[in-house]
């Protein structure tokens, strides 16, 4: 191994005063400041937004995740062998689609919807609250289960939004409850190493001790992971990577386009704004996912919390 290789366990390889030092593989999210963090973002950003009320109602669901998030206690974690074997056979420990759910994340979803259930929401926002709060146990896992598999009709994207938004804070205190050093990237880089799915956006870091390094976070866990940069999170492809951005703004999500499978991810710029928030600036930044479209680019995932289009 040479010079400032990594180790197999992600641990930092040769002298301790020569070369570069590696950046940290894998950052489990804190849950007392994720969503938090996000909320504030929004807020921030809705104040002359064209889209301002929605992205205020955002920052409104963000801060009931916040609050569901810091009052509820952690799930129970997985058995210490069956993360074990997961990361051996190279499989996310909280796979998505396969994890066993503790019922915790219904109570995650009262909270959400006690918090979102102002009086002063649109009616259709209303019958979607009561619509949810009328079901059954049993209706509810159905729903997560549609949602964590992706098989989201139209006319349920309503009521999955804010099962999405409870599946967030489940996953979220899940991942945060799991011991880093016990956790390996994945083979398919793009993906998260904690629960499989795919992520919402890049950051790249303008602090630390290797600022200059592409994070991506999850979209269900929070979880961020290193990727090198000017490499396709989709494919992988490295030979027709270009930005992609909006001209005259300032410069803070530019889309990272693949000419060899034609999608695109976006890539959040912490140097041009140090309370850059990859949930909250991407969701704030739909109008350059309605630019690519518009020229036949495809996203490389949808944001959960827009499930339809």
């Amino acid at each position: 191994m040479r010079q400032g290789e990594i180790g197999s366990q992600g641990k930092w390889k040769g002298s301790a005063t020569g070369g570069v030092k590696a950046p940290e593989a894998i950052l489990l999210p804190d849950p007392n400041s994720r969503f938090a963090a996000t909320a504030s973002r929004l807020q921030a950003l809705a104040a002359g937004h064209p889209m301002a009320g929605w992205l205020s109602f955002m920052a409104q669901l963000a801060q009931a995740q916040h609050v569901a998030a810091t009052a509820l206690p952690l799930p129970s974690s997985p058995d210490a062998s069956l993360v074990a074997r997961c990361v051996e056979a190279r499989m996310p420990p909280l796979a998505a689609d396969g994890h066993r759910r503790d019922p915790l994340w219904r109570d995650a979803l009262r909270v959400l919807l006690e918090r979102c259930d102002s009086g002063v929401i649109p009616p259709q926002a209303q019958a979607v609250i009561a619509d949810l709060r009328a079901r059954d146990a049993e209706a509810m896992e159905r729903a997560a289960d549609r949602f964590l598999h992706g098989e989201v009709e139209p006319a349920d994207a309503g009521a999955l939004l804010y099962v999405a938004a409870a599946l967030q804070v489940y996953f979220t205190k899940a991942a945060a409850a799991l011991r880093v050093t016990d956790l390996r990237l994945l083979p398919q880089r793009g993906l998260c190493p904690c629960c499989g799915s795919t992520p919402v956006a890049g950051l790249v870091t303008a602090t630390g001790q290797t600022p200059g390094v592409r994070y991506l976070q999850c979209s269900l866990c929070s979880t961020q992971w290193n990727h090198v940069r000017a490499v396709c999170i989709t494919c992988g492809g490295s030979r027709a990577i270009g930005l992609e951005g909006i001209e005259g703004d300032a410069g803070i999500v530019r889309a990272e386009t693949c000419g060899d499978c034609h999608t695109y991810s976006k890539v959040i710029y912490q140097a041009e704004d140090m309370g850059a928030d990859p949930s909250a600036d991407d969701l704030a930044s739909i109008g350059l996912d309605v630019l690519l479209a518009g020229a036949d680019w495809a996203r490389h995932a949808p944001n959960p919390l827009l499930l339809v289009g």
